[in-house]
């Protein structure tokens, strides 16, 4: 017999003012309407900041998630690789000791090379345990559900792809020679690629213009003095705001993320939504998101190839009804298919699941 009422879900994860992906995941579906289905407690597990400022929010969210714990029903784990899950690791192994039900979010994108190369076996063995504790381990593609099922129980994984709010109204403007990047600043990410293809680009389309715009991560000082020293091409906005991001889809014509590896980016699935043209790479979730079987949303490359980047940019910079056309049919797929009040539902019956 199912337990009356609305399902009481505890939530952890990245505070919500932080910048990256799992942080814009949580807010859409705040603004989606999640808490009014469900009774849901939000606990800020990491925030920007020094490691002194981020150890002491550890500690501070785990007094909160002990004094919360008794009065919810479900853990909602939103996790990455690396500290992200460390820090969850414990969380998980709490809930368990205490009977909860449990629901792991993976969202990190290089979660695979975290685990077989940057984990010693040790440490595969107590992740792994963690990971089998949960009653529901949801995955962003149907890639990633054949990986996990190495880790984790195959009958407990699910996909979820993300999903975001899509604006009511799409880019109209295409005839700009302005690329537009939107994430972490940092080699993973393909800085060091799109770099290169600056110069080349310019050669060829002297008004070029690159946008790229996020926070660098520690360690791409290079990266960083590159991108400097291309002033006059390259402009580095810094992390933008939602109205900021607004204007810069309008005003740029391509949309690029020549990123390594990848979950489902939000970042992507925003560009797409709007209408832009995008350029990006074929790993992780995000051939799954173009849905090339369905017709070209967008140019999918190799990650790394930084000719092909360069003769694709160069190519559609010419070809104002190409990146037209791309665009509109991104928007399309997003609108069908991409829409976050989906993964509201998805999860509440989860949810109602988990309660019994």
């Amino acid at each position: 017999m199912k337990k009356k009422g609305k399902s009481k879900v505890l939530m952890i994860g990245p505070a919500r003012s932080v910048h990256g992906g799992v942080s814009a995941v949580v807010n859409n579906l705040y603004e989606a309407g999640l808490s009014r289905q469900v009774q849901l407690k939000y606990i800020a597990t990491m925030v920007d900041g020094s490691k002194a400022r981020k150890l002491l929010q550890a500690g501070i969210a785990y007094v909160g998630f002990l004094a919360a714990l008794p009065f919810y029903q479900i853990l909602h784990i939103n996790m990455a690789a690396d500290a992200s899950c460390y820090r969850k690791k414990i969380f998980i192994d709490t809930a368990d000791f205490f009977k909860k039900k449990i629901l792991i979010h993976e969202h990190g994108g290089d979660f695979e090379s975290f685990y077989f190369k940057r984990c010693s076996e040790k440490q595969r063995a107590s992740i792994k345990k963690s990971m089998n504790r949960a009653d529901v381990f949801l995955v962003l593609s149907d890639s990633w559900k054949d990986f996990f099922g190495k880790i984790v129980d195959k009958e407990k994984i699910h996909v979820l792809q993300n999903r975001i709010l899509i604006p009511k109204k799409g880019k109209k403007n295409y005839s700009s020679r302005k690329i537009l990047f939107l994430g972490r600043l940092c080699r993973e990410k393909g800085i060091g690629e799109l770099l290169e293809t600056v110069p080349v680009i310019q050669k060829q389309i002297p008004d070029v213009k690159f946008i790229l715009g996020g926070l660098w991560e520690a360690g791409n000082e290079e990266l960083k003095k590159k991108a400097e020293s291309l002033s006059d091409v390259v402009e580095l906005p810094g992390w933008v705001s939602p109205e900021e991001r607004e204007r810069l889809i309008e005003e740029c014509s391509i949309f690029v993320l020549p990123t390594w590896f990848e979950g489902q980016p939000v970042s992507l699935l925003e560009a797409m939504a709007a209408g832009m043209c995008v350029v990006t790479t074929k790993v992780g979730g995000i051939p799954q998101i173009m849905g090339e079987e369905k017709g070209q949303t967008g140019i999918l490359l190799p990650p790394k190839d930084t000719k092909a980047l360069a003769d694709t940019l160069t190519w559609l910079l010419n070809e104002e009804e190409t990146r037209k056309g791309l665009g509109e049919q991104a928007r399309s797929r997003m609108v069908e298919q991409y829409d976050i009040s989906s993964n509201v539902k998805a999860l509440v019956r989860y949810y109602e699941t988990l309660k019994g």
